[in-house]
């Protein structure tokens, strides 16, 4: 079995790529310079380096390779397709043709051209269900009562955001909006809204409404938590089986550490 990997930046795709060999899988990556981490060439049967923008040698190194099935890991700096994308004709085409490069728009846009070139996207967590956050409160202290309804209010304001198709986090403090995800990333976000917050900031990241869990799933893990504290942020509340959780365990003690409280709700962001 042959499974093609789009990777970007952060351990998701070295995670996949070690969980795929143990199940039989050869992996085929394409990798991006300057995000995917170089380690991927030891967990992969084939590496393809390109840069942003070059559709064509992605799907010549897969076709090459024969893979009809292929999963997008890992980020990209958003504020790089602004600096370092060499763009060839079939991607100048694809978004030529686009009214709104918001990201769900053209990731999906992406998906639909690879899958008419043959080549099936996955969903994320297909191989790694085990990674998708179980609902409960996961850390010794639970949300303050304060805490909580910022938890409600960045909720629903964060399933807006979403909605319009702008981020995936909002931090709130003192039923106040701090910051709000936008083509920064989530940590300087955080680190912004933070600093705002005054050591009252709480932090959400929830799936967008209409969220393509095979691509752009929510992500958060030691290094949240790192920001957060680094940040003053207090709170961390996120959308049980719709974020993927990298080193939980570590991730759980560290916030223990630092008497930060992490809550997987359901959808509906309000607690049973």
């Amino acid at each position: 079995m042959r499974i093609g990997l789009i990777a970007g930046s952060g351990q998701f795709p070295l995670i996949f790529s070690k969980a795929a060999k143990t199940k039989g899988f050869e992996v085929f990556a394409v990798a991006y310079f300057n995000e995917t981490d170089p380690e991927l060439k030891e967990y992969v049967d084939g590496i393809k380096w390109i840069h942003l923008g070059q559709v064509r040698r992605l799907l010549n190194f897969f076709k090459k390779n024969k893979i009809s099935e292929a999963v997008m890991l890992g980020a990209i700096k958003k504020t790089r397709l602004f600096t370092d994308v060499k763009p060839d004709t079939k991607i100048i085409s694809l978004i030529a043709k686009m009214r709104h490069t918001h990201d769900d728009r053209l990731l999906s846009a992406f998906a639909r051209l690879l899958e008419e070139e043959g080549v099936r996207i996955q969903s994320s967590t297909f191989l790694l269900p085990h990674l998708l956050a179980p609902e409960g409160c996961w850390t010794k202290r639970k949300p303050t009562k304060s805490e909580k309804a910022d938890i409600d209010l960045g909720w629903h304001l964060a399933k807006e955001i979403g909605r319009l198709d702008i981020g995936q986090c909002i931090v709130v403090g003192g039923g106040t909006v701090l910051a709000i995800e936008a083509i920064e990333g989530t940590d300087a976000t955080i680190k912004r809204g933070g600093e705002l917050g005054n050591g009252m900031a709480v932090v959400v990241k929830v799936c967008k409404p209409n969220q393509d869990t095979r691509f752009d799933i929510p992500a958060v893990g030691v290094r949240t938590i790192r920001t957060m504290v680094d940040s003053g942020a207090r709170a961390l509340a996120i959308e049980a089986g719709g974020a993927v959780v990298f080193d939980r365990a570590e991730m759980v003690a560290f916030a223990n550490r630092h008497k930060i409280s992490i809550v997987a709700r359901k959808g509906k962001g309000t607690e049973s």
